[in-house]
C-alpha cells in the first residue's frame, strides 16, 4: 500500500523516527498511525537496551525551582557525550526531571536503594513504597501514563545514547 507523504510526516514529527523508517513501517501496517508508532517503540526499546551497557560521563544538572522559590530540585543527568547534553531535548529532560522531584518528592533513586529495613521501617509493602518512593519506578507527574525509566528508555532510543540519572537532591524551606 503507498502511503500519503502527509502521514509519513506526521509519523516522523510524533516518533522523531527517519523518514525511509516511517514510510516503510507504514506500508507494513497499511497506513494505521498508531500500529506504526508502537512497531517504532517496541525498536526504540530494544535499541535502548543495547546502549545501557554503555558508560555515560557526560551530563548536566537539570534544575527547577517552584514559584515562590521555597522548594527546588536538581537533577544529574548524564549521557555519553557533551554534543547530546546539550541538545534541547536532553536539557528539557533534565529539568522536566529536576522538577518531577519537586512535585513528588522520591526519596530513593533506583529499586536497588531500597532494603529490607526500609520496607520494615516503612510499614508499606515492597511494591507500594517503590511506586511512591523510587524515582526511575514513579508515573511521570505531567504524564502518568509513563514512568520515569519509560522516558528514559524513549530518550535513549531517540538521542542515541545511553541516559543515567546519576542523583538528585531536593531542598524545600522548612522541611
Amino acid at each position: 500500500m503507498a502511503v500519503s507523504i502527509e502521514l509519513v510526516k506526521e509519523l516522523r514529527e510524533r516518533t522523531g523516527a527517519g523518514i525511509k523508517e516511517c514510510k516503510d513501517i507504514l506500508e507494513q501496517v497499511n497506513g494505521d498511525i498508531n500500529k506504526a508508532i508502537d512497531i517504532l517503540r517496541e525498536r526504540g526499546i530494544e535499541a535502548a537496551a543495547k546502549k545501557t551497557s554503555r558508560e555515560a560521563l557526560e551530563g548536566l544538572v537539570g534544575v527547577y525551582v517552584h514559584y515562590g522559590s521555597r522548594v527546588a530540585a536538581m537533577v544529574e543527568l548524564n549521557c555519553e557525550t557533551d554534543f547530546v547534553a546539550r541538545t534541547e531535548a536532553f536539557v528539557t529532560l533534565a529539568n522536566s526531571l529536576a522538577q518531577h522531584v519537586v512535585a513528588l518528592n522520591p526519596l530513593y533513586l533506583s529499586e536497588a536503594d531500597i532494603t529490607e529495613a526500609i520496607v520494615h521501617e516503612s510499614g508499606l509493602s515492597r511494591e507500594k513504597l517503590i511506586e511512591e518512593q523510587v524515582l526511575l519506578a514513579q508515573p511521570f507527574v505531567k504524564d502518568p501514563s509513563r514512568t520515569i525509566q519509560e522516558m528514559l528508555t524513549e530518550a535513549i532510543a531517540k538521542l542515541g545514547e545511553n541516559i543515567v540519572v546519576r542523583r538528585f537532591v531536593r531542598y524545600e524551606i522548612g522541611a
